[in-house]
């Protein structure tokens, strides 16, 4: 029920507009300052501007790098507007390293398990707010069947009111630093593969409310 009540209302508000479901074009007007995050409004992600990447040291020299797309998600913020929910569902199987042969790799037991493990989730019970911006999320982040704590930095924010579909989106660009073999990917450890991973996370969600 909550993916169906999810698409549905993705699809309405975001997925509607030709522009975004056939072809990216610029829209004919600019987008326009929206204010912070609407007290107690529900926000639906938008998995065409929602990804995780990651950045893996290689032998000291190199850094792998690699994507995951979103399936969806959800935030929730409080009636007071100074915190609220997250709750975003990773597709591990979409990964895209940019190389076939790394992908089937990350993808296989020595990383990701996506035969076993095939999505991924973060969840926060709270967002911690800089004035009307998101500076931070504490939460967790389950991969491997595996749940651990993970705080997402803000590097920027903001709000605005798309052009395309008449509605506020808010969303920014988020980072973390982590060690892999907390979910026990220890693949390479021992020879040149760095157990430190980068994770940048790109989010847009849109009011559904409105």
């Amino acid at each position: 029920m909550k993916k169906l009540s999810i698409a549905a209302a993705l699809s309405a508000a975001v997925l509607a507009a030709p522009a975004l479901a056939q072809e990216y074009t610029a829209p004919p007007v600019a987008a326009k300052p929206a204010g912070g995050p609407v007290k107690n409004a529900s926000y639906v992600i938008d998995p065409t501007h929602t990804f995780v990447m990651y950045e893996m040291g290689h032998y000291g020299t190199t850094t792998n790098r690699g994507r995951f797309s979103t399936k969806d998600g959800t935030v929730q913020i409080d009636a007071a507007g100074t915190s609220g929910k997250v709750d975003i569902t990773m597709d591990i199987s979409s990964i895209n390293t940019g190389v076939d042969l790394l992908n089937r790799h990350v993808q296989s037991k020595d990383f990701f398990n996506v035969a076993e493990f095939p999505t991924g989730r973060f969840v926060a019970d709270r967002i911690d707010f800089n004035g009307d911006k998101v500076a931070d999320v504490p939460g967790t982040l389950t991969l491997m069947g595996q749940t651990k704590p993970v705080t997402l930095k803000a590097v920027r924010f903001n709000c605005y009111l798309n052009p395309l579909i008449n509605r506020q989106v808010c969303g920014g660009d988020f980072e973390t630093t982590v060690q892999r073999s907390d979910w026990g990917i220890t693949w390479g450890l021992n020879f040149g593969f760095e157990n430190k991973v980068k994770l940048l996370v790109q989010v847009e969600a849109v009011n559904v409310q409105q």
